[in-house]
């Protein structure tokens, strides 16, 4: 074991990470998830659990990350392998999240042991918070079964003619019909041929491309009848662009994540502040200032901030910040695309503001929904009349309500403040760029919070480390 001691560096990531974190609360943590007098020994669960961190750390495949565990002696040092110990099998990755980190809160846990490791090094000593929220694309449905293939299938290519241009001539015909089963069937060859020139093979981004498509073909076998993703749902970015899957609503200091919960695309950034704040003080953080954006400057969530004693940076959106809504859980406002959308996540498609004060009452807005998509939506029970021609949502604006927080938005302590919400764009852009967070690695709502949990914690202890 000496010899690890020559080769990996004193300011290698993955020796700092394991000089920095105790991973004994793993074990104690899935220690009623095995069996402890019945059946073969199991790999160890801190081994997996360093796996899944390897996966999220550099982005990798689960053939890619136990591939390189094969020859990477940072890696074998970081999973306490000897340098001559064999290695797992790639699908043991799979029965590990899915049979005993299923029924974990493995986001909270992971979040938690990240925000002690940085209070005990005495790196925290902010008492304020930022708070928004990312979208994550859903890994079906983001395009076509057969786009996704043809998409992968074509990096393979590229790929091996830049090792070996005479290989296009053994390559099988494209398909250019319509049917996935036969651009499957296309891609089943186009692996055979590869994998038939092991010198093609021998090179690592090739078999990285291979491994990838590989990985696609048996996806999409598997959800050739349900290949879309039950848990995801469109989110809207504006009123004209919008996504297929999951959010990510995150609570940082000014360095390091300190809460997150994960939703469908369809949910409102507003909603999950209070559990935002209280999952922050439960991790160990002592939290006096929330900042965000407008999204969060609703009259609960200003109730909140005062009830709880902790102050509310967020411009107020006369839309927004209304006294009392009528229909608040099935109609709910999209700061983003600056429309309401039902419970269904169908959003508005225009708006009307009638200005007349008629008998001092004051000005309403009246947003109008698409009548064919209510003729269809499931929670149409109640919200739709059968018949009907037009169906709207109408809000009276009441803008003096919250003179206190319009107030406040105007003082230089508020305007110094809110300077600080740009760094979660930040924090955000590094999760999608470095960590692969921009798309899902799998469906469903359980693997997204998987994944979330593993990034966040990956990116939480690189912060700790600098």
């Amino acid at each position: 074991m000496e010899i690890y001691e020559l080769v990996v560096p004193k300011d290698n990531l993955l020796r700092q990470i394991k000089e920095l974190v105790d991973f004994e609360f793993i074990y104690n943590e899935l220690l009623d998830k095995y069996c402890l007098d019945n059946g073969r020994n199991a790999v160890p669960p801190i081994r997996m659990f360093k796996y899944l961190l390897l996966k999220a750390i550099y982005d990798l495949s689960d053939v890619d990350v136990v591939e390189r565990s094969k020859y990477d002696m940072s890696f074998k040092y970081f999973l306490d392998m000897a340098p001559e110990e064999t290695v797992i099998n790639p699908s043991s990755l799979t029965k590990f999240r899915k049979l005993r980190l299923k029924d974990m809160n493995l986001l909270d846990m992971l979040i938690s042991k990240t925000v002690q490791i940085a209070l005990d090094k005495k790196i925290i000593k902010s008492k304020s918070i930022i708070v928004d929220a990312t979208h994550t694309k859903s890994r079906y449905n983001q395009k076509t079964p057969r786009q996704a293939l043809q998409e992968q299938s074509k990096k393979l290519r590229c790929t091996v003619c830049e090792v070996d241009e005479t290989m296009k001539e053994k390559f099988p015909n494209k398909n250019t019909e319509d049917s996935l089963e036969k651009e499957l069937e296309y891609c089943k060859q186009l692996l055979s041929i590869v994998k038939d020139n092991e010198d093609v093979c021998s090179y690592p981004k090739v078999q990285e491309k291979l491994n990838l498509l590989e990985e696609s073909v048996n996806d999409d076998l598997e959800h050739l009848e349900t290949s879309k993703d039950n848990d995801a749902k469109i989110g809207h970015k504006t009123v004209d662009t919008s996504f297929f899957g999951y959010k990510t609503h995150i609570a940082m200091t000014e360095e390091r994540i300190t809460a997150a919960t994960i939703t469908s695309g369809e949910k409102t950034d507003g909603k999950e502040l209070p559990a935002l704040v209280r999952k922050s003080k439960a991790a160990g953080m002592k939290v006096e200032t929330v900042i965000g954006d407008k999204a969060y400057s609703s009259k609960e969530n200003i109730d909140a901030a005062k009830d709880n004693h902790y102050e509310l940076i967020s411009r107020l959106n006369s839309i927004v910040t209304q006294g009392n809504r009528t229909k608040p859980d099935e109609f709910e406002f999209n700061k983003d695309a600056g429309m309401y959308q039902c419970k269904a996540g169908h959003l508005a498609i225009h708006k009307y503001l009638d200005k007349r004060k008629t008998e001092g009452k004051n000005p309403r807005m009246t947003y109008f929904f698409d009548i064919e998509k209510c003729k269809r939506c499931p929670y149409k029970a109640g919200c739709y009349k059968e018949g009907a021609k037009k169906k709207t949502y109408t809000e009276t604006l009441v803008c003096d309500s919250h003179s206190e927080q319009a107030q406040f938005q105007e003082t230089a302590h508020f305007k110094e403040m809110a300077k600080e919400r740009y760094k979660i764009e930040a924090k955000n852009s590094e999760l999608k760029h470095r960590h692969g967070y921009d798309v899902a690695s799998s469906s469903g709502l359980i693997g997204m919070e998987m994944q979330g949990a593993m990034t966040i914690f990956a990116v939480n202890l690189k912060r700790i480390i600098k």
